[in-house]
């Protein structure tokens, strides 16, 4: 293995403790959303040992992906009333749908409920008003389809340890998690790691693009952009060294990354788009909370 860099262990993104708390979880859980995200995280959370039995989901639109989930002793959509009083809600749904979809589910919240909400936006203040209970609110991204995915949490003051222990475990299903105190830090974590992939998804459509502007078959363009892009992140995921430094190694003075890179950390570069574009993301952030 070369320098700076270390073994990759699939199972250091449930760490055992995570995974104990998952395989003992006693109560229930109400899920709230099932698409994509909502889908990714109980995927994580029964590979990691939840018991399918105590997952009960809420999905009117529910996919064959989602209808799939049952096959695996998940309940889909039963009566409200039948479910009694959850111990752990996950809300999943998209936030626009939030103050429809938020009073529906009021009856299965007490006051002690676990509310984990990974809807961009939403606050702890609306979620407290429209669901109740002790609220979580989270932030992962799409990589949590693979099990790679970064989350970052801030709690309410009156969630417990043990319910905080619970949120991670749920959390940490999916990938690594990141805990804050300050809410107001959220909009600028959904700027950077919530919609970041679709900055590194671009990034690649755009090497591709230009790959064939330079004279590349279109096939081979984008196979090139995918991998370098792919390759280029499990390096920086697998090493120690700072993103700086691997760029350093890879710039030979002179040479052709240095020509690229005067190029894309000039005064119209890299650095000043993404941080207009953070700053759009994390204005919007904020508008959806209103």
């Amino acid at each position: 293995m070369g320098p700076g860099l270390r073994r990759d262990d699939a199972s250091a993104n449930l760490m055992p403790t995570s995974s104990d708390a998952l395989k003992n979880f006693t109560g229930s859980l109400v899920l709230a959303g099932a698409g994509k995200m909502g889908g990714a995280m109980l995927s994580g959370w029964l590979d990691g040992g939840l018991d399918p039995k105590r997952v009960t989901i809420i999905e009117p639109y529910p996919s064959d992906d989602t209808r799939g989930f049952v096959a695996r002793g998940v309940q889909l959509n039963p009566d409200l009333k039948s479910i009694g009083t959850a111990d752990v809600l996950v809300m999943a749904v998209k936030p626009q749908m939030f103050r429809d979809a938020g009073p529906q589910l009021r009856s299965i919240v007490g006051a002690s409920t676990l509310v984990v909400s990974i809807m961009a936006g939403t606050t702890i203040a609306a979620l407290t008003e429209v669901c109740g209970g002790r609220v979580i609110r989270a932030m992962p991204n799409t990589p949590a389809a693979i099990g790679r995915g970064i989350t970052v949490a801030v709690p309410a003051g009156d969630v417990t340890p043990d319910q905080r222990a619970v949120a991670d475990a749920l959390l940490r299903g999916t990938g690594s998690v990141e805990w804050v105190d300050d809410e107001a830090l959220m909009d600028a974590v959904t700027a950077v790691s919530g919609s970041g992939p679709a900055y590194v998804f671009l990034l690649a459509e755009e090497m591709a693009r230009a790959g064939v502007a330079a004279g590349l078959p279109e096939a081979l363009a984008t196979k090139l952009a995918r991998e370098t892009v792919a390759g280029s992140g499990e390096l920086l995921h697998r090493s120690d060294q700072t993103s700086a430094t691997l760029r350093q190694n890879v710039t030979s003075p002179g040479g052709t990354t240095a020509a690229a890179l005067d190029v894309l950390m000039g005064a119209n570069g890299f650095q000043p788009l993404l941080t207009k574009a953070s700053a759009a993301a994390t204005r919007r952030s904020k508008e959806l909370a209103k």
